[in-house]
């Protein structure tokens, strides 16, 4: 087997993010420990952003707060201070510096985030604020369709699994079920497996086929019912249920939109290049306007091996065997056999889990990418906007704007024209332009001469989908070129290089748009960007939040404007940035991923790879307001665990609890974590709900 990449650079074996080998290895496919694959020239968003950022590390505690005494309670941003400058003076009237922390004392947050707060911490379970309670709703390999039988991973097989709730869960989504009282359909993302902690004695230089097909159905979507208690917020899945269903990498799907039929798909097994069988790596995803789900297919590269074309290597696929073998039992997965398979992947997958005999469809309209999510927005006239990030260092993000109207209804014809509604429009790419002159950023921190921290930006088209044909907006480039080569398309047009764009969700309440930014461990290494013209966090490993606004608030503008919302870190490093609150009042964040919003417009951050010494966990901030900036972390996850799908309820908040024990060296025969079901069990992924004891909504 080979040796493991993860020891290399950091003295405790993990992740530059901060996650474990282990994690890098499965999930990615040790993606940090390869060559970057954007070696284009373009501008990166480190040398558009950094001065915002130096220039607020440089605000003593993070700003000057003004709080009117008479009571207006908007909190303002105050100057900043140049390098080396005499530090702010204290305000005027200790009183009124009293006043306003009793003030915030008395309301104990925004609406919506009046919990007191988490402590980080590093314990083995999801713990949770005082005075509030919680359940596991639903854990790998229960069985949810008729005829499954009860998990027994000793006895594990294929056939087993593929009646069995999936492996690690990512996007989740809460759909209505009319009719049913307290019901509700739960849809779950399974992102990838973990092999070495789902079968004892796992060898992964010679994975069996019984295993590798096991793998195959534990990836992939389940729709499972959930029935919510009446007195709590406690959820139980309803197992057998009508509306059940599993989508797996054997599952069939439709390829729609301009590359339905290309060259470019076609494949020994499909010369039609219209049916795929399967998805891969589903992360974070979206719910439709129309009552479906959308789910980004991510790191689908590592799954497919001996490649060597140029396209391949820019989308990150290796030269030889993947990790868990595959292409020894399906030559689809070898590159070399089946070089056009790897094209069917890497695009947003739409579900309708209202209807359990329905294709699947990868919408190729919205691009070939590792896409983190696709959320959706209306335009007046009723057009769909899905934004979506494209998960890699250096990468960008986009949006697709269609062309078609949503229709209302639940007509079989209504459903069938919303379905097409993601396969007509045209796909953009994010240019960012900061407003201070690059002579004014010098890598210090000091502040420019216009004193702003924002900018402008334009969504450049690529190509537009019309169902007569489509268009290329790429020199050199045909449309079908630019919607399957989509990295490529980005590079040649100037897109922003980014660090790790994830989760994109814009706000229902205000409409703002926000975009977590991982983190990039890779900036200023090499030939990268450097401090000399980027942030001055030389390397980002905290990540941070951009905040956009769309020209006139329309979502189909091609003009936008931007500022840095959060910059992710211990709030005692000067680098970090919390909307201009008092970082004196907030908790420590480390690598914001997925976003979600609750019923107030407060935004939820759930973290990958923490670095701040503490387990992931789930925050919330509010995002207008006097108390705009202030985080506060809302609930932490168990040993080696990442925190994803939040949904944020008035009386419940689901997450996913994803890879619970992958640690280093931990295996089945030695677990590294306990969690969910206690010692002596095999560690499970599995969803939790939240609620207060008291029965009363969520932080108010």
């Amino acid at each position: 087997m080979r040796k493991l990449l993860p020891l290399i650079g950091t003295p405790s074996g993990s992740h530059p993010g901060g996650r474990s080998a282990m994690t890098c290895r499965f999930r990615c496919g040790d993606a940090c420990f390869h060559e970057v694959p954007n070696t284009s020239s373009n501008e990166y968003v480190g040398d558009v952003i950094a001065g915002a950022i130096g220039r607020r590390s440089m605000m003593r505690a993070a700003a000057v707060v003004t709080v009117a005494a008479a009571g207006a309670g908007a909190v303002g941003l105050g100057q900043a201070q140049p390098a080396g400058a005499a530090p702010a003076q204290a305000p005027a009237s200790a009183s009124a510096a009293d006043a306003a922390a009793a003030a915030r004392r008395k309301h104990k947050g925004a609406r919506g985030l009046r919990f007191a707060p988490v402590a980080p911490n590093t314990t083995d379970a999801v713990t949770v604020p005082d005075g509030y309670g919680q359940n596991v709703v639903i854990r790998w390999g229960e069985p949810i369709l008729r005829g499954a039988p009860a998990f027994d991973p000793e006895k594990q097989t294929a056939k087993a699994q593929a009646g069995q709730f999936g492996y690690n869960c990512d996007f989740l989504a809460l759909l209505p079920l009319p009719g049913e009282r307290n019901r509700q359909l739960l849809v779950a993302n399974h992102e990838y497996t973990d092999e070495v902690l789902m079968f004892r004695g796992y060898d992964a230089a010679n994975p069996t086929r019984e295993q590798a097909e096991i793998a195959w159905a534990a990836h992939g979507l389940s729709a499972v019912v959930v029935e919510g208690d009446r007195k709590t917020g406690k959820l139980t899945a309803v197992s057998r249920h009508q509306l059940n269903r599993r989508v797996t990498v054997t599952t069939e799907f439709r390829l729609t939109g301009p590359v339905a039929g290309s060259k470019l798909v076609r494949t020994s097994a499909d010369p039609t290049g219209t049916k795929v069988f399967g998805t891969l790596n589903n992360c974070s995803g979206g719910v439709t306007p129309w009552g479906t789900t959308l789910h980004g297919e991510e790191n689908f590269n590592q799954y497919f091996g001996n490649a060597g074309r140029d396209t391949d290597k820019r989308y990150g696929i290796g030269t030889g065997a993947t990790e868990r073998k595959w292409e020894r039992f399906d030559k689809r997965f070898d590159v070399a056999q089946e070089p056009n398979e790897v094209h069917r992947f890497g695009y947003v997958v739409e579900f309708d889990p209202y209807d359990p005999d329905s294709t699947p469809r990868k919408h190729t309209a919205l691009g070939r990418f590792k896409h983190e999510a696709a959320t959706v927005r209306l335009t007046q006239d009723g057009r769909p906007v899905v934004y979506t990030g494209d998960d890699e260092r250096f990468d960008y993000f986009y949006k697709f704007v269609g062309s078609k109207r949503m229709r209302h209804g639940s007509s079989r014809a209504v459903r069938e024209h919303n379905l097409s509604l993601l396969d007509e429009g045209t796909l953009y790419v994010a240019k960012l332009t900061g407003d201070s002159p690059a002579i004014e950023i010098d890598g210090t921190g000091k502040l420019p001469g216009d004193g702003e921290f924002d900018g402008s930006g334009q969504w450049i088209p690529l190509a537009t989908a019309t169902a007569k044909g489509a268009v290329s907006h790429v020199d050199g480039m045909t449309a079908e070129e630019v919607f399957v080569f989509t990295r490529l398309a980005g590079d040649k047009v100037g897109a922003t290089k980014m660090d790790r764009p994830e989760d994109i969700e814009p706000n229902p309440v205000t409409g703002k748009v926000y975009v977590a930014l991982t983190n990039n461990s890779n900036r200023g290494v090499g030939s990268n960007a450097k401090a000399d013209e980027a942030n001055p966090r030389h390397a980002n490993k905290h990540g941070h939040v951009l905040e956009l606004t769309e020209r006139w608030n329309r979502p189909e503008s091609t003009k936008f404007a931007w500022s840095l919302f959060l910059v992710a870190g211990d709030p005692d490093d000067p680098a970090t940035y919390f909307a201009g609150f008092p970082k004196d009042g907030v908790s420590s964040i480390s690598c914001p991923d997925n976003v979600a919003f609750d019923p107030y417009g407060n935004l939820w951050l759930s973290t990958d790879g923490a670095q701040l010494g503490s387990h992931d966990g789930l925050f919330g901030v509010a995002t207008r307001g006097e108390r705009r900036g202030e985080l506060k972390q809302f609930l932490t996850v168990p040993k080696g665990a990442e925190t994803c799908g939040p949904i944020i309820q008035d009386r419940r908040v689901l997450v996913a609890v994803q890879h619970p024990g992958e640690i280093d060296g931990a295996t089945v025969e030695k677990p590294a974590s306990t969690w969910p079901d206690g010692p002596g069990k095999y560690v499970r992924p599995a969803v939790v709900a939240v609620w207060r004891a008291d029965g009363c909504d969520i932080g108010v």
